[in-house]
């Protein structure tokens, strides 16, 4: 079939056609925006999940439901070497400078972006990577202690007065939040509780790897009381059958039922190798409908075009010594494994593997779902090492 009309979308990122299985959150976060809006409490939301599952397309048109109702958002992703501060700072000025638009906030956005000022002058300090430009003077004594918590509090507070003026609510949009350095965290938490206390329109809405629940209850311990987290796993199957079904009848293509069945079953139903099944079936067939058998077909392309891409890219990143380390956590399965049966795999004592296992799960390739227990965060990553580096050779490497 022509490619041209290939509706499916697989890519770091890319919007699928159909985003199936996901009105539950989007809903949880509008009924938050709303809320916040009309001077109602409500909690931030935090999506945790593997890579793959769509977080980050999620967040997106959690973005656009945002804009759409009349919220004025920033989006950012954090980067593993970064600072807070840099990321935000340009964004809030953004945000600040559209409510200075607005007549009734007017006075508080500009009294934001004399705070803004004074939090870029003094943290500039500390954090070198800020680059802002600022469009007032500082106001002496307003977020500009020098200390990123009192300080970040302060301009969060600002920019929640201006939005309350406004008429409207501030959404921080955050992807890959797990990336985020412990005391930064910390104070990204602390400003949001002030709002929270001064019942002030400011939300969070972030995404990260499954650590990130336990990331934020290390950096303050009150925060599993101000966020509401939310997994985001693989769809249920009627939602991944709708993945594949909807986009391919929009084009006047049907898929038979033990097509998609097939297509379900290989990719246990995530929405990015749902996406890459998809497009690959679809090159496969010769005409609709797309039968079982151009899916048989297409796995071998699909399961390559993954290796290529979505699992190469966290691959190549690995030094020898990780990608060992890796290889031993495949050859017992999936997971989640006792962290001293990896160990054994490798023939050497647990205790020497902390500082490797920290570095993998600072690059986010695992996770600890229990004291003791390490798991992927990549799904079907256990098949994609055994195929990288197969036999045992691994093992004396």
């Amino acid at each position: 079939m022509d490619p041209v009309l290939n509706p499916y979308a697989p890519g770091a990122g890319s919007a699928p056609p159909e985003l199936a299985g996901r009105n539950e959150v989007r809903e949880a976060v509008r009924i938050c925006v709303e809320r916040l809006r009309r001077g109602r409490p409500a909690k931030s939301v935090l999506l945790v999940g593997l890579r793959g599952v769509g977080k980050t397309v999620l967040l997106d048109q959690m973005r656009r439901d945002a804009e759409a109702s009349g919220a004025h958002t920033v989006r950012i992703e954090a980067p593993e070497q970064k600072s807070l501060p840099a990321l935000l700072a340009p964004q809030l000025r953004l945000a600040l400078l559209r409510l200075n638009r607005i007549e009734a906030s007017k006075d508080m956005a500009v009294r934001g972006l004399r705070a803004l000022a004074g939090f870029v002058g003094k943290l500039k300090l500390t954090y070198g990577d800020i680059e802002v430009g600022l469009d007032y003077e500082p106001e002496p004594g307003l977020a500009d202690n020098g200390e990123l918590e009192g300080d970040l509090s302060a301009l969060l507070e600002q920019v929640g007065l201006a939005a309350k003026a406004a008429g409207t609510v501030l959404v921080i949009f955050i992807d890959e939040l797990q990336y985020v350095a412990e005391d930064q965290l910390a104070a990204l938490i602390s400003a949001l509780h002030r709002c929270a206390q001064q019942n002030l329109p400011v939300t969070l809405v972030g995404a990260g790897l499954p650590q990130l629940r336990g990331r934020m209850g290390e950096a303050k311990s009150y925060a599993e009381r101000l966020f509401n987290f939310t997994e985001i796993g693989p769809l249920a199957k009627e939602d991944a059958k709708r993945a594949i079904t909807v986009p391919a009848n929009q084009e006047g293509v049907v898929v038979e039922p033990a097509a998609v069945e097939l297509i379900v079953t290989e990719t246990q139903g995530y929405p990015y190798f749902l996406q890459e099944w998809g497009k690959c079936a679809w090159d496969m067939a010769a005409a609709s409908p797309i039968r079982e058998g151009d899916v048989a077909r297409a796995s071998q392309e699909a399961i390559a075009a993954l290796d290529e891409s979505f699992f190469r890219v966290r691959f190549d990143r690995l030094t020898p010594a990780e990608k060992r380390y890796l290889r031993a956590m495949a050859e017992l399965g999936p997971g989640p494994h006792r962290s001293g049966d990896i160990a054994q795999q490798l023939g050497r004592p647990v205790n020497s593997f902390g500082p490797l296992r920290n570095s993998l799960i600072l690059k986010g390739m695992i996770w600890s779902p229990t004291h003791g227990d390490t798991a992927f965060t990549v799904p079907l990553f256990d098949d994609f090492m055994k195929r990288i580096m197969p036999g045992e050779d691994w093992r004396a490497a």
